[in-house]
């Protein structure tokens, strides 16, 4: 069996590590396993890699996209690429991740996988695939019916192209034989809002969790991360690890919680630790201690390990990878209801509230902060549930499914 999988990026980002982790597993155990992503980074000498574009060409794409509204249209040199390498590799599924990205005209490609009646398998990561081109809609439910006049200012569109984007979508999945396509999401709750969808519900579809280095993540005793940070013996750490930390707005991650919570909780021998790619700087409260990017894996497992809860204020997650890697080094897990995160979570071992109510999450978090957790017992059960060889053991089934 040859296995194609299609993603904007390789080896880098979220989706990136999933696609890698898939092709190398997939060829370890024997599989014939091939991938095609835009622009060629360090990994390109893997086995089976093909590379359809480069920087320049998915500026032009953008900038089409940007002035036009059109998001996932442009792109026709690279999709025929992409195209070209399916016809002479002829695999016997495609497996699709985020092909957002400015290399891929997502309408030409489904076109050609279903009128070539090619075995085609969605991961959707995110709902701009049943959507009229939002990554996240929130309380939009236009896409239960129909797209249009889109009040969402992160499409990053002059013009409103939603109604074409979501007719568009549509019409490809119609030339779909009910036998030929499924999706996969990354958590049930994602699952369930795409079943919900007029485009996707008549296919079959499943759950399946994005897989963690438990090599890596998994609990380690230390105090080096204590020494290291000037964090006292006796002090509770709660951890927050995110893309961006913005005190200062209504962001996405929910910066500005976070500070609020560190207001309140000054007078409870309590640090919080914060890891973020992007900063932007604000006065941060004294019980507050900020770092960078952490790049080495190994450092943030012992981080996630020593800390007695990871902090989750985020609006809405799909998944939520810091959700599984901070129960796979046994620290529960406490945040806003937020989509993924509760649905993914050890229930167990976690705790979520309403969106916003940062007395409820304070209150929670104190309780949780007094409650005593066998941490080799979380990490234990965490690491049965999204270790990166039972995504892929849940993978193959679908890919083998005779449905």
């Amino acid at each position: 069996m040859k296995i194609c999988q299609i993603n904007v990026v390789y080896a880098k980002g979220s989706t990136g590590k999933i696609v890698r982790d898939l092709h190398i597993g997939l060829l370890e155990a024997g599989y014939d396993s091939m991938v095609i992503y835009p622009v060629k980074n360090k990994f390109e000498n893997d086995k089976n890699i093909f590379t359809v574009s480069n920087k320049w060409m998915s500026r032009i794409t953008a900038l089409y996209r940007r002035i036009s509204g059109r998001q996932f249209d442009g792109a026709y040199i690279q999709t025929r690429r992409i195209i070209n390498i399916l016809k002479k590799e002829k695999p016997d599924i495609v497996h699709l991740h985020c092909i957002n990205g400015n290399n891929i005209n997502i309408y030409k490609l489904l076109r050609f996988l279903a009128n070539n009646k090619i075995n085609t398998l969605l991961t959707i990561h995110a709902e701009f695939m049943y959507t009229g081109g939002c990554e996240h809609s929130f309380e939009c439910e236009k896409w239960k019916t129909y797209c249009h006049k889109c009040d969402n200012k992160s499409r990053g569109t002059f013009i409103d192209g939603s109604s074409h984007t979501f007719k568009s979508l549509q019409k490809c999945y119609q030339l779909f034989d009910k036998d030929k396509f499924k999706f996969i999401a990354v958590s049930p709750w994602l699952e369930n809002r795409a079943k919900n969808s007029p485009m996707l519900s008549r296919f079959l579809s499943g759950t399946v969790y994005n897989g963690v280095d438990t090599s890596v993540y998994t609990y380690t005793e230390s105090d080096y991360i204590r020494n290291e940070l000037g964090i006292l013996p006796d002090e509770k750490i709660i951890f927050h690890i995110t893309a961006n930390f913005d005190p200062t707005s209504d962001n996405l991650k929910g910066g500005k919680f976070v500070v609020k919570l560190a207001e309140m909780l000054k007078k409870e021998n309590v640090r919080i630790v914060i890891a973020a790619n992007n900063i932007v700087k604000s006065k941060i409260p004294s019980n507050c201690i900020i770092l960078g990017k952490i790049l080495d894996s190994k450092k943030l497992a012992e981080i996630y390990s020593v800390s007695d809860i990871t902090l989750i204020t985020s609006k809405r997650e799909t998944f939520s990878m810091p959700t599984a890697e901070s129960l796979c080094c046994g620290t529960p897990v406490v945040g806003f209801l937020a989509g993924g995160p509760e649905s993914i979570a050890l229930k167990q071992y976690s705790n979520f509230v309403e969106y916003g109510n940062i007395d409820c999450l304070y209150s929670t978090i104190i309780k949780m902060l007094n409650s005593t957790y066998d941490k080799h017992e979380i990490s234990k059960q965490a690491k049965q549930t999204y270790a990166r060889q039972e995504m892929l053991n849940r993978y193959l089934k679908h890919y083998t499914a005779k449905e």
